[in-house]
């Protein structure tokens, strides 16, 4: 659509100008709320009229009042300026992080006991803004980071990247997933690394961090690090071991994932080996005001828990 030159001439100023007198139903208290000399107002008008090639006010009239072209403009402009001002509005909120969205990923085993808290303490300050929370694995999250479709994460270390900045923020130490009932479980002390059955053994997908982690452990015998049974996810490896098919070497945030009664963690004597969690953000990209917050907040509950944990 092509631009009308003339119409370059009018902006907002001479806008906010006639409807503040308006409103006022005074020129002088008009400029008082506009924050500006009288003269100033009346020349503004001026050029407005000249722009519309008719008068807008009547200023024989006491108070001045709305000519019927003034009028007509002030009704289709009214809804324009609201929209105007209430866009601005949503922009300083933003801006501010009172409102937008925010998307964080976790893996699933750091939800319960470190996200869902900070999500709540965030929501509570927080209300209007849109939360998303994606779980998946290290890999998968990182990359999501690095597309800008994750403001955040916290999650096992991924593959360096320049992309990324991982910050360590917790740790966990690897043990033993067995069902209740499982002799090992029913048995007093920590298990060992030669009382686990490979045959048994139910491994996790190639692509988590935990099976890199525990590929790479040197402590770790060859026939426990690769199995005839895998899962994609935590969560199967779960419900397979609650099903009592077998056993599973996971960190103990992973075992305690739903508190399941019929789940147990057992440490396991020479597995010294800890999964460790990062907060995962962006290295090239400013992080959002909803990001910053949150952060702040993941922090302090951070600093608390070191604190009781004393």
């Amino acid at each position: 659509m092509k631009t009308d030159s003339e119409n370059t001439n009018f902006n907002l100023r001479h806008l906010r100008a006639i409807h503040a007198i308006w409103a006022e139903g005074s020129f002088a208290r008009a400029a008082d709320r506009l924050g500006v000399v009288p003269s100033a107002l009346t020349e503004t008008v001026r050029q407005i009229e000249e722009i519309a090639g008719g008068a807008l006010f009547d200023r024989r009239s006491r108070p001045p009042t709305p000519t019927p072209l003034g009028l007509d403009f002030l009704k289709e402009t009214e809804p324009l300026l609201d929209a105007l001002d209430k866009s601005l509005t949503r922009l300083r909120d933003q801006a501010c992080g009172l409102r937008g969205t925010l998307r964080i990923g976790a893996t699933p085993s750091a939800i319960t006991p470190m996200v869902a808290p900070v999500i709540a303490a965030f929501r509570a300050a927080h209300p209007e803004v849109i939360l998303t929370l994606h779980d998946d694995v290290a890999e998968t999250l990182a990359e999501m980071v690095a597309d800008n479709r994750l403001d955040l994460a916290i999650a096992g270390r991924a593959r360096s990247s320049p992309d990324l900045a991982q910050t360590e923020i917790a740790a966990d130490p690897f043990g033993l997933a067995c069902a209740v009932d499982h002799p090992l479980a029913q048995r007093a002390g920590p298990a060992r690394l030669d009382e686990i059955d490979p045959g048994q053994l139910i491994h996790p997908g190639t692509e988590t961090g935990s099976s890199r982690l525990l590929a790479a452990h040197p402590a770790l015998p060859d026939a426990l690090k690769s199995g005839p049974l895998r899962s994609h996810s935590t969560i199967a490896q779960l419900c397979l071991v609650r099903a009592g098919i077998g056993v599973a070497l996971l960190p103990r945030n992973a075992v305690l994932l739903f508190n399941d009664p019929a789940i147990t963690f057992k440490p396991v004597t020479g597995l010294d080996l800890m999964r460790k969690l990062y907060l995962v953000r962006a290295a090239r990209r400013s992080a959002s005001p909803m990001a910053l917050k949150f952060e702040a907040l993941l922090q302090d509950r951070l600093a608390v828990q070191e604190l009781t944990s004393r």
